[in-house]
């Protein structure tokens, strides 16, 4: 390296633990693009000494070969990694670094400034004590710049530095650092950023950044390093009321069960009645192990594994809390959701909610505005596009254990995955409970789901047939029931355009109302299953995202998805209602395999070709997997 403290020389030992007993800052920089950022940090690293002996030859070489500084060093490409970075001067993904002075350790996260990118912006930011927002001098606050500004107060970032950077091209004009000062001045305000501090600066060339710059004389405040090495680290966890989730239910024989997990805030004792959510069941603290041996005491930050003196059902997801002060349980939430994907969320449609170490079942069930960053109006919304930030309301298939996330992140915080490709589509913060997720409970009824079926000679199922309109689900869904009928079965049947005359007269073909409209009909279809039904369900139902929301309503088996497979071009030719005439002249959006999508099934349990069947044949095909699916008592 090419520097290196004395005392690695003269007594190792001291070193290490004078390195151990540091403070740790985590930070990072934001902005928009060409702000510098990569620059700042590739100057603090520089600055700071740590930087080994090769990589600075590395980077002296690199920056002749693709710097953007003539032949001088270009500091970005210690943190631009990434090919497509350095050939277009940008940062794309999240680069990490870790460097240390005589007074603090740091870990800074660098952040990409393009609104594609956003997501990856709030990825860091999600652990970060602190902010540094860099302004170029010579443009001011940009639309990213209140967009980063707005994430950093709403993720409870509350020390911010303001840098406006490149002022060494603005000939370090104080007018141009004061107006640009009060611009940011009156936005912040609104969005709660009530404390800051502005430093001008150039990461380029070192001005302001470990030692104050002459080339600022008007400036008295501290250069960039000493307000990071001075920022105070708030370490409340502690005082916080005891949270863990359980990661691991830790069972290595039949003499020792153990509750696994990080420490999210608070202290535990050996003694301490603790409370497992969501049951609500109670007990109290026996041990509080580790590798190293018990511990009298752990606190936030610590992973243990703790055993009660009850044995009481904790499964992974669940949380132990202090029996005096627990978390909440709830299932329907108001939050805020930055959307990081370039599908549409959409309301009804089914995700994956991952808060802690539970992951639910999660919909959206009305998005209540979107948030303009620039003006900070609040706008109707039915969806939220990429980078878009917006209030909706949540409703989950499984009461959780939640704090607010103003008063906890890691029991506030949650992502939304998509349940088909597993790619993280947003993030979010918990508000509160909506009351209704307190004041509505389930009834418990006395004749079950089997009984009926079993009283009508039956068992239950949803059969459900989807495909191209035109494709002949109606008729053969049709022809079906009555051959059911004929057999003595007990049967409903729910087609896509009888429904929308009823139940869903309310709704278009937009996507949001296209993915209601099968929510609607899912829901029925369970209520008709558990009445004890065959229910057969016509609808093109074109994602495959609801459909499996319609699946997993189901009990194991009960319902068998149908693909009527019809080539577009013969549904076209058959036509027979006239929409696709109608759809290819421009007078009928949305209409699906014209302008909207059809998700074909992956793996349904009948495929129905219906080029080379007739719709008789078709549903004689479908009764005759449906016979030999039955039990065979019945």
């Amino acid at each position: 390296m090419a520097h290196q403290s004395s005392l690695i020389a003269e007594d190792i030992e001291a070193y290490l633990e004078s390195h151990e007993k540091k403070s740790l800052l985590r930070f990072l920089t934001c902005g928009s693009v060409d702000d510098g950022k990569s620059t700042l940090i590739g100057r603090l690293l520089y600055d700071s000494k740590m930087i080994f002996e090769d990589q600075l030859a590395a980077l002296e070489r690199d920056s002749k070969k693709v710097g953007t500084q003539g032949g001088d060093i270009d500091f970005a490409l210690l943190v631009d990694g990434l090919a497509a970075e350095r050939e277009q001067g940008i940062t794309i993904d999240v680069a990490y670094r870790f460097f240390s002075t005589d007074k603090r350790k740091f870990i800074v996260a660098d952040t990409p400034g393009h609104e594609q990118y956003t997501r990856n912006m709030v990825t860091g930011a999600s652990t970060a004590d602190a902010a540094i927002i860099l302004i170029d001098a010579r443009k001011g606050v940009l639309t990213q710049t209140r967009r980063h500004s707005y994430l950093v107060s709403l993720l409870g970032i509350r020390h911010v530095v303001l840098a406006i950077n490149k002022m060494d091209l603005v000939d370090w004009s104080q007018a141009v650092f004061d107006q640009i000062l009060a611009d940011y001045r009156a936005f912040a305000a609104q969005i709660g950023i009530e404390h800051f501090t502005a430093i001008p600066m150039s990461a380029l060339k070192g001005d302001n950044i470990t030692e104050p710059s002459p080339q600022a004389p008007w400036y008295a405040g501290p250069p960039l390093m000493r307000w990071l090495e001075e920022a105070p680290i708030e370490d409340d966890l502690r005082e916080k009321p005891f949270r863990m989730p359980v990661q691991w239910v830790n069972r290595p024989n039949l003499d020792f069960r153990g509750f696994s997990g990080l420490i999210a805030s608070g202290v535990v004792k050996p003694g301490d009645r603790v409370k497992a959510l969501p049951s609500g069941r109670e007990s109290t603290v026996d041990r509080i192990v580790t590798f190293r041996g018990d511990l009298p005491e752990a606190v936030a930050g610590q992973s243990v594994t703790i055993t009660l003196k009850d044995e009481i059902d904790v499964s992974r997801g669940d949380v132990l809390a202090a029996a005096g002060q627990p978390a909440e349980v709830a299932d329907q939430f108001e939050s805020t959701i930055v959307w990081f994907d370039d599908e549409p969320m959409l309301p009804g449609r089914p995700y994956l909610l991952k808060l802690g170490t539970r992951t639910v079942a999660a919909q959206v069930t009305e998005p209540k505005y979107k948030v303009n960053v620039n003006t900070l109006e609040h706008l109707a919304a039915t969806r939220l596009e990429l980078n878009e930030i917006g209030v909706c309301n949540l409703a989950l298939d499984a009461p959780i254990a939640f704090d607010a996330y103003a008063e906890n992140k890691d029991l506030g915080g949650f992502i939304l995955i998509d349940r088909i490709s597993n790619r993280t589509v947003g993030a979010g913060m918990l508000h509160f409970a909506l009351r209704r997720s307190q004041n509505i409970h389930w009834q418990a009824l006395d004749v079950s789901k089997a009984a009926r079926s079993a009283a009508k000679g039956q068992k239950a199922r949803v059969v459900w047939l989807t495909g191209l309109s035109g494709a002949g689900k109606s008729t053969i869904a049709n022809l079906l029931e009555k051959r059911l009928h004929a057999e003595g079965r007990h049967t409903y049947l729910l087609d896509g355009d009888n429904v929308r005359h009823g139940l869903n007269k309310d709704l278009g073909f937009t996507e949001e109302d296209r993915v209601e409209n099968i929510r609607r009909v899912a829901e029925v279809a369970k209520l008709m299953v558990d009445a004890g039904l065959i229910v057969l369900v016509s609808f093109i139902s074109p994602f495959r995202a609801e459909r499996r929301m319609a699946r997993e309503l189901m009990g194991e088996r009960e319902f068998v998805e149908v693909f009527v497979d019809t080539p577009l071009a013969e549904a076209e030719r058959r036509d027979v209602k006239g929409l696709y005439a109608k759809a290819r002249a421009g007078q009928l959006k949305n209409f699906t395999g014209i302008d909207s999508p059809y998700e074909p099934p992956e793996h349904a349990e009948i495929v129905i070709d219906t080029t080379k069947l007739a719709p008789e044949q078709a549903a004689e095909q479908i009764f005759a997997w449906l016979e030999g699916a039955f039990d065979p008592g019945i």
